[in-house]
C-alpha cells in the first residue's frame, strides 16, 4: 500500500509538471507568433519592443583574434549606420557579441546563452564550433546563422548559410592558380599543411580532388591550432621534394611556414585559404618572405578594392576606428551583416520577421552584390553562395595589405565539383 501511495504521488507530480510545461510551451509559442500593432508584421524570438537583436560569436583572443576584431567592428559599424538611417522595417538593430577565444567549450556555451535571445547570428567564427551546434540550429532553434566559416560540412542546412566558396572549392581554385600561373604540372608533388578538424580537412578534400584531376601528388602535414612553429613541416616537405605548398591554417602558422621556408632557401610558391593571412604580419620578420612568395585565395576583393563600395567602407571604417588597421575581415564582416540585413528587408516585405520568415526571405536572394567582386546566390542551401575565388598577394603599400593578382573566377574543375558528392 505504501508503494502504491508513493507511485500515485509521483504520477500526480509528473502530470502536474507536464501541465506546467505545456502551459510554458504554449506561452512561448504565443510569443513566437505575435503580431506588432503597426503594420501587421509577424515577429518572434529576438525581437522586443522596437529592437531586433542579432548575435555574434567571435574570436577576439584566440588564433583568429585579428580577424575576429575586424569582422565584429565592421558589423557594429553596419548596425550603427542602419540605425542612423531609420533601421529596418521600423526596428532598430542591436548586436550582442560574445568572444569564445577559439575555445570549443566557450563557443558552444556562448551559442547556448545567445540562441534564445537573438533572431539569428551575423557571425560565428570556427567551422568545428558551428558544426557542433548544427543539429540544434536545424532542429529546435531554426535561427539564421551566417558563419565566418567555409566548411562544406555546413552545407545543406536551410539556416546555416556559407557566404562564398567552401574550403574545398577554394583550395581547388588555389591549386588551379598554381598550375596555370606557377608552373606546377602533372607528376609534381605539392605539400598541404592543414589544421585538424573541419576547416583543414575540408580544404584537404579539395587539394586531393584537384591533384587527382591534374596528375599531382599531395604530401600531407596535419597540425593543431596551437602549433605555431612550422620548422618540422617545412623540413618534411622539402625532403619530399614538393614544388608548391597549400596552407589551411591561421595567420601565425602561415607566417611561420613562409618565413622558415625562405630562411632555408626553400623557394616554392605558397598559397593559403582566406583566413590564413593578416596584414599585421607584414610588419614582422616574415614580412619580406610573405610579399615575395605567398598568395591567398579569397571569396572577395580585398578591403582596398577600387570600387565605390570598397572606398566608402574604407572611409567609414577609418572614421569609426581610426587606431585600427584595415584587413579583409572588415569585408567579410560587412558582407555577412549586409546579407542578413537584406534578408530582414525581404522578410519585412513579406510581413514575417520570425526566424522562419527571415530564413525563407534569404532563399529569395539569388544575386546579392555587396560591391566586392563576387555576386552571392543564397537560393540553394545545398550549395555555397559562390564557387569563385580571387587570388591575392600581400603588398605592404596597398590599403589593407593585399593586391589582386587574379580576378574572380571558378576553375573548370571547381565548376564541375559538388561538395560532399
Amino acid at each position: 500500500m505504501r508503494r502504491t501511495y508513493v507511485a500515485r504521488v509521483a504520477a500526480g507530480t509528473l502530470a502536474a509538471l507536464l501541465v506546467l510545461a505545456g502551459c510554458s510551451s504554449k506561452a512561448k509559442d504565443g510569443d513566437d507568433d505575435k503580431e506588432t500593432a503597426a503594420g501587421g508584421v509577424k515577429t518572434g524570438d529576438g525581437i522586443s519592443g522596437k529592437t531586433i537583436t542579432l548575435g555574434a560569436l567571435t574570436d577576439m583572443t584566440g588564433v583568429y583574434a585579428t580577424l575576429g576584431k575586424s569582422v565584429t567592428q565592421a558589423q557594429q559599424l553596419y548596425v550603427k549606420q542602419v540605425n542612423a538611417d531609420g533601421g529596418i522595417c521600423g526596428y532598430q538593430l542591436a548586436l550582442t557579441v560574445r568572444d569564445h577565444g577559439y575555445d570549443p567549450q566557450k563557443a558552444v556555451s556562448g551559442y547556448t546563452e545567445l540562441a534564445p535571445k537573438v533572431l539569428g547570428f551575423t557571425q560565428f567564427i570556427g567551422s568545428p564550433f558551428v558544426a557542433a551546434v548544427k543539429q540544434r540550429v536545424d532542429g529546435q532553434d531554426k535561427g539564421l546563422v551566417l558563419p565566418q566559416a567555409w566548411s562544406a560540412t555546413l552545407l545543406g542546412s536551410p539556416y546555416i548559410r556559407v557566404i562564398g566558396s567552401t574550403y574545398d572549392i577554394e583550395t581547388i581554385n588555389a591549386v588551379d592558380f598554381l598550375i596555370k600561373e606557377k608552373g606546377i604540372k602533372a607528376g609534381d608533388k605539392i605539400g598541404h599543411v592543414y589544421f585538424e578538424g573541419d576547416y583543414g580537412e575540408n580544404a584537404l578534400v579539395g587539394s586531393k580532388y584537384m591533384a587527382k584531376e591534374s596528375g599531382l601528388t599531395v604530401v600531407e602535414q596535419k597540425i593543431k591550432p596551437t602549433d605555431n612553429d612550422m620548422t618540422a613541416q617545412v623540413a618534411a616537405l622539402k625532403q619530399a621534394g614538393v614544388k608548391a605548398i597549400v596552407i589551411s591554417a591561421g595567420p601565425r602558422q602561415a607566417a611561420s611556414l613562409v618565413g622558415v621556408a625562405a630562411a632555408g632557401q626553400f623557394n616554392v610558391p605558397i598559397i593559403g585559404n582566406n583566413s590564413a593571412f593578416a596584414p599585421q604580419l607584414l610588419a614582422t620578420q616574415a614580412g619580406p618572405a610573405l610579399t615575395a612568395n605567398y598568395y591567398v585565395a579569397s571569396p572577395s576583393l580585398p578591403i582596398g578594392a577600387d570600387t565605390p563600395e570598397g572606398k566608402k567602407l574604407v572611409d567609414d571604417y577609418k572614421a569609426a576606428y581610426p587606431k585600427d588597421s584595415l584587413d579583409n575581415g572588415v569585408v567579410a564582416g560587412w558582407t555577412a551583416a549586409a546579407a542578413f540585413g537584406e534578408a530582414l528587408k525581404k522578410a519585412c516585405d513579406s510581413k514575417d520577421l520570425t526566424r522562419e520568415g527571415v530564413d525563407k526571405a534569404l532563399l529569395t536572394i539569388d544575386a546579392f552584390d555587396p560591391g566586392f567582386g563576387v555576386t552571392q546566390d543564397f537560393s540553394d542551401p545545398k550549395s555555397p553562395s559562390s564557387k569563385q575565388s580571387i587570388i591575392l598577394k600581400p603588398d605592404k603599400s596597398a590599403v589593407g595589405g593585399m593586391t589582386v593578382v587574379r580576378e574572380a573566377a571558378a576553375s573548370t574543375v571547381a565548376e564541375g565539383y559538388t561538395p560532399g558528392a
